[in-house]
């Protein structure tokens, strides 16, 4: 029979987490600053530790792992992000000309196939037909639903205005000569009459912009220094938690978490590594086949991968839709080289990153990235996987104490 000063203390411990997990549920639009504390001292910690074994002291070797990393970021930044700035303007100025021909060479092409294989019909519904373009200022058309859609018929114009909208003629553009002071004084006009019309909402997008950068320095920063704080208070923290335990189970605690530090150090370390390995992969395939915008597209196949499985299979469609606008050999090599990629991570990445010990059954992969996206959006995404390798790792504690503890009493 448990002692009663241990059953309290128990109920106390028990009490006191479930307030603490109700405080940071409660809190979590604030938490963010003290989640990306946690993941940024968790991965920076064993190069803290490694500089301090050079008997450096450790405020000074969290400022050189600071300075190294940050210096090494903000200088493959001023490499890459003119280019891959460039690249984003092309994209965005040639997006109308992709959707165009998706929509008049790749879609009638899926739909002909789909046809063919009897998965389409072969004629469009009369509700879905084309309309003819109306020839009166309006015409009414009775819809399937029972509503009625309008039709602004030719020679007339919609103008958008704060109350609704404007059905005004349409003013043939009569050709005038070009004079460039009565241009320069129109769009002067416009825009001091913009501003004069709309000066409060500028005025608020003004303040918005400015709140928005000031609550992401502030948050850069105070992340900063609470991952500092971490690093530097972290064998506090673990004797803090030790001290939790009860008298005796020092060895079984400390056994808990070496087990879930190898499971977190494959998920979140090794993750990250996976990530910039897939994307210096991805960039040497797209720019050998000479893949539009493949510095964008390998951006995009090293960020999605933070996310297993999901992020891989999405990083992989906006390649593959881009390769098909050069000709569908170009896509074929795009989809076997990210095929080779994700060949090479789960066999040979994987095994040796991360480990056995980070392991996690799919089924639980997917599960944890459903219910942490559903709760959480993408925050609860991107941490899904090391939440579910904690409890795995607690779990196969818990298993493998009681089992051991089954065998003890047995041959007693």
């Amino acid at each position: 029979m448990m002692d009663p000063t241990m059953r309290r203390r128990a109920v106390f411990l028990v009490v006191s987490a479930a307030l603490f997990v109700s405080v940071v549920i409660t809190a979590r639009e604030v938490m963010l600053p003290f989640i990306l504390a946690i993941v940024i001292a968790y991965v920076l910690t064993p190069l803290v530790a490694a500089v301090e074994r050079r008997n450096v002291s450790g405020g000074l070797a969290v400022v050189v792992v600071y300075a190294t990393v940050l210096g090494a970021l903000g200088g493959f930044g001023a490499v890459v992000a003119p280019r891959i700035a460039h690249e984003f303007r092309t994209l965005r100025g040639e997006l109308p000309e992709l959707a165009e021909e998706a929509r008049d060479r790749w879609v009638p092409a899926v739909t002909t196939q789909m046809r063919a294989i009897g998965i389409a019909p072969d004629t469009v519904p009369a509700a879905d037909a084309p309309q003819p373009a109306p020839t009166a200022a309006f015409v009414a058309r009775p819809q399937a639903d029972g509503s009625i859609a309008i039709d602004v018929g030719q020679g007339m114009n919609v103008v958008t205005t704060k109350g609704g909208w404007r059905v005004e003629p349409l003013h043939e553009k009569k050709d005038t000569p070009f004079d460039a002071d009565r241009l320069l004084s129109d769009a002067v006009g416009r825009t001091f009459a913009y501003a004069e019309a709309n000066s409060l909402e500028l005025a608020l997008a003004v303040r918005d912009f400015v709140g928005m950068v000031s609550r992401g320095v502030f948050v850069f920063f105070i992340t900063l220094m609470l991952a500092a704080y971490l690093i530097l208070t972290r064998d506090k923290i673990w004797g803090f938690f030790r001290s939790l335990v009860e008298p005796g189970g020092g060895p079984a605690f400390d056994a808990l978490l070496e087990r879930t530090d190898r499971g977190l150090a494959g998920v979140v370390r090794g993750q990250l590594l996976i990530c910039g390995i897939n994307g210096l992969l991805s960039a040497i395939g797209f720019a050998i086949v000479g893949l539009k915008y493949w510095p964008v597209m390998a951006l995009v196949s090293a960020v999605f991968s933070l996310v297993p499985i999901f992020g891989s299979i999405a990083s992989a469609v906006p390649a593959i839709a881009v390769a098909l606008t050069q000709g569908v050999g170009t896509a074929l090599f795009v989809l076997l080289w990210i095929l080779g990629i994700h060949q090479l991570e789960a066999n040979v990445l994987n095994p040796k990153i991360m480990g056995d010990a980070a392991k996690i059954h799919p089924v639980l992969v997917i599960f944890s990235l459903l219910v942490g996206e559903h709760f959480f959006h993408v925050p609860g995404a991107l941490l899904a996987v090391p939440c579910m390798s904690i409890a795995q790792s607690v779990f196969l504690h818990v298993e493998a104490s009681l089992r051991a503890a089954a065998a003890l009493s047995s041959d007693s």
